[in-house]
């Protein structure tokens, strides 16, 4: 059965950054730089980029800067322009027009799943995607295009796959079932954090995933799960029971930018891209190499 195309994504960006504070007092975790851009723009170009037009930011309070920079600011725009600073503006105006943009509040953080379901009014009965802001993928091909691809052929719900070390399955969701393609997996069990000894396999799950419009009535009825929260996890594992759920081990190199370590990886991975500072970082490496 060919699955209609999906043109809605939802992107959970409420929460705390809590190992990223002080800082996440004043700015939100999502808003922090990868080189001269928040990490959050890459996510949102991404969706973009794999034809994902309808972007709905799932927020709390104080996030607000969030929202604020995928809107248009013509004065900003019109004092480049008249200081001459007319690269600058071109800049800031594409920020502006990458995405048609909505938002929804989520007033408390009771978990993804609850973060998700704050989105249904706006999703509605349609098939959406899913992007973490704390997972930024680089890939030839978008790493939720991937995902897409295999929801275009098989329908149900499509999750993002990574292998992990086995002593770290605890950290992850995690899934087990019967390999069916050559980085594709018909998922019969999904597991939110279990200890290495229980875990069903080393493949996680992260932050991309395709969802069928039902799952939000499914998480109506998910009852709070691991840490008292309502675990997106558990609802998928609905879907798998009924054999409606895939996994695809993603072509491309992913980034955990919820903590510095990985944050500064990041930054380290996508400045040695650009050839006008890559020659820096070699050299600032070579500095700091040994300390």
């Amino acid at each position: 059965m060919m699955a209609s195309r999906v043109r809605k994504a939802v992107l959970p960006v409420a929460g705390l950054g809590t190992r990223f504070l002080p800082v996440t007092k004043a700015v939100p975790k999502e808003m922090l730089p990868i080189c001269d851009r928040p990490g959050i723009e890459l996510i949102v170009a991404e969706a973009v980029e794999a034809g994902l037009t309808e972007l709905i930011l799932v927020v709390a309070r104080g996030k607000e800067a969030i929202v604020d920079y995928f809107h248009r600011s013509p004065a900003l725009e019109a004092h480049l322009e008249a200081t001459g600073k007319l690269e600058l503006a071109r800049e800031v105006r594409r920020v502006g027009e990458l995405a048609t943009v909505m938002t929804m509040r989520q007033e408390e953080a009771l978990g993804l799943g609850h973060a998700v379901r704050t989105a249904a009014a706006a999703v509605g009965d349609d098939d959406f995607a899913v992007l973490l802001g704390d997972d930024v993928i680089d890939a030839a091909q978008p790493a939720i295009g991937q995902l897409l691809d295999v929801h275009a052929e098989r329908g149900g719900c499509v999750v993002a796959l990574m292998p992990v070390p086995p002593d770290q399955t605890n950290r992850y969701g995690v899934i087990g079932g019967e390999r069916v393609g050559e980085r594709l997996t018909h998922i019969a069990v999904m597991v939110e954090k279990p200890p290495p000894a229980e875990a069903p396999s080393n493949l996680s799950i992260v932050g991309r995933y395709v969802l069928p419009g039902r799952i939000m009535r499914i998480l109506a009825q998910t009852k709070p799960g691991r840490g008292g929260e309502i675990q997106l996890t558990d609802a998928l594992a609905v879907l798998a029971a009924e054999g409606q759920a895939w996994g695809l081990e993603f072509e491309g190199e992913r980034f955990d930018t919820g903590n510095v370590l990985g944050l500064l990886r990041a930054n380290l991975h996508y400045a040695l891209k650009r050839p006008e500072l890559a020659d820096g970082v070699r050299a600032l490496l070579q500095e700091f190499e040994g300390r």
